[in-house]
């Protein structure tokens, strides 16, 4: 089971991830796997979960 909250994704990041891991799926990767791939993907292209603004 993959680590950390997902539930702070945006749509767009939980899209990306659902495609990354049925592509990963498709290839024969096993499904604990392939979701831990999607996140990991979706986390280093965006660096995680929603971000606040910086004010300045």
């Amino acid at each position: 089971m993959p680590r950390g909250d997902k539930s702070s994704y945006t749509d767009k990041q939980k899209r990306q991830a659902k495609h990354i891991e049925e592509s990963e799926k498709e290839r024969g990767i096993p499904e604990e796997d392939a979701e831990r791939i999607a996140c990991s993907t979706v986390n280093k292209q965006d660096g995680g979960g929603k971000k606040k603004r910086a004010s300045h």
